[in-house]
């Protein structure tokens, strides 16, 4: 079942500049960055920790690429800030599935492709205490 907190996602409007921020203030340094054209967003992940499962915990930056995308809508409505929160599981499969058996809405039917060439799926905030949540497995797991 789900293992740590693999990050939490932040959205922002200047990616660069909030880097910036997070390096400066608290000495978060960058550990990976890319463009997700799927999801419309350019992302920064900062590394807080390593987790004793041997995966690691994350601030995931992200930027919107596009005005369709999800994390500009969210950012439309919101402003910047705290935009989901993710867990990491050994399988994002039989996880989601158990949830979805719960009763919780998973958004996706089948986990994309996400960060770092990890595997992911989302729940409905509605269902979830109004957050967003993800699900996470890390590429070296699958």
């Amino acid at each position: 079942m789900l293992s740590r907190i693999d990050h939490i996602g932040i959205a922002c409007f200047d990616l660069d500049k909030t880097v910036e921020f997070y390096r400066s203030t608290y000495g978060f340094e960058v550990f990976h960055t890319e463009v997700n054209e799927e999801q419309g967003v350019r992302e920064a992940m900062l590394k807080i920790n390593e987790t004793s499962d041997g995966g690691a915990s994350y601030l995931q930056l992200l930027e919107p690429t596009r005005e369709d995308s999800t994390v500009a809508k969210w950012l439309a409505k919101n402003g910047e800030g705290v935009h989901h929160i993710a867990f990491g599981t050994e399988d994002v499969d039989a996880d989601s599935s158990a949830i979805r058996d719960k009763g919780v809405r998973v958004l996706y039917d089948e986990p994309r492709v996400g960060s770092m060439g990890s595997r992911i799926t989302f729940l409905h905030p509605k269902d979830c205490g109004g957050v967003l949540t993800e699900l996470v497995t890390s590429a070296e797991k699958h």
